[in-house]
């Protein structure tokens, strides 16, 4: 323990707790919400948990890491990740919660967010390249596939704003990969990033791969399923004879 907690995080141990609670739970309803029916109550109920989870994670997660800035190394990573979660989670929830075709403020400062956000990423992992991390990960590299992704999600709100909403299976895309990109993020700190609070039997095992993994594997398959099948036609006509 006294490797995995030193000694200048002791006081910040009972947020640290905090954000490893939301963590858990996040993984938890994030599975849980990617393999029951979509639509259902149960679907909703464990989305709005996940949420609120994923949010409470991330916040815990920027707060502890600008609190241990220079204290610590790869802070400054575990900000960025944090901020990024906010923004995936909550473009994800909005996209969902307004009515169709219709944006808001909300829409123009996440945009905003975006942009400077791959602003910053792509500069500085063009301005690491060539230079050697201390532990030899590719971090410049790493900042820069970032960099594109968030250039892309910048393109996407440009493209909402520009078009004054989103509506139909388009919309549902832009919620499912955003939180699965989100959930990504979660279980692969945990599951690849923290496998050294682990039991050492466990360290590399493959299953730790696929739990780390699969939020990609899961946003993949639904994105082909609302994109290019019948799938969200033929559940909005069953949601539609329902009522």
């Amino acid at each position: 323990m006294t490797e995995a907690f030193p000694a200048v995080v002791t006081p910040y141990l009972p947020l640290i707790a905090v954000h490893i609670a939301g963590g858990v739970i996040a993984i938890l309803t994030g599975y849980t919400a990617v393999l029951v029916r979509k639509g259902e109550t149960i679907h909703r109920a464990v989305g709005r948990v996940f949420v609120v989870a994923m949010l409470v994670m991330g916040g815990m997660a920027t707060y502890l890491a600008i609190s241990l800035i220079g204290k610590l190394p790869g802070q400054e990573g575990n900000a960025f990740a944090g901020v990024l979660v906010f923004y995936f989670v909550t473009t994800a929830w909005v996209t969902v919660r307004r009515k169709e075709n219709t944006i808001g403020v909300f829409e123009y400062v996440a945009f905003g967010i975006a942009l400077a956000l791959a602003a910053f990423m792509l500069y500085g992992g063009i301005s690491g390249l060539g230079a050697p991390s201390a532990d030899g990960t590719p971090v410049a590299q790493a900042s820069i596939a970032l960099g594109i992704v968030l250039a892309l999600a910048a393109f996407l709100d440009l493209k909402v704003i520009r078009k004054r909403g989103i509506a139909g299976a388009a919309r549902i895309a832009r919620h499912l990969w955003r939180m699965c990109l989100a959930f990504f993020i979660a279980a692969g700190s945990f599951f690849l990033g923290q496998q050294k609070v682990m039991p050492e039997w466990m360290h590399g095992a493959w299953y730790l791969y696929v739990l780390g993994f699969a939020p990609l594997a899961f946003m993949i398959f639904w994105l082909i399923r609302v994109r290019l099948t019948s799938w969200y036609r033929q559940t909005a006509i069953a949601h539609t004879l329902s009522e």
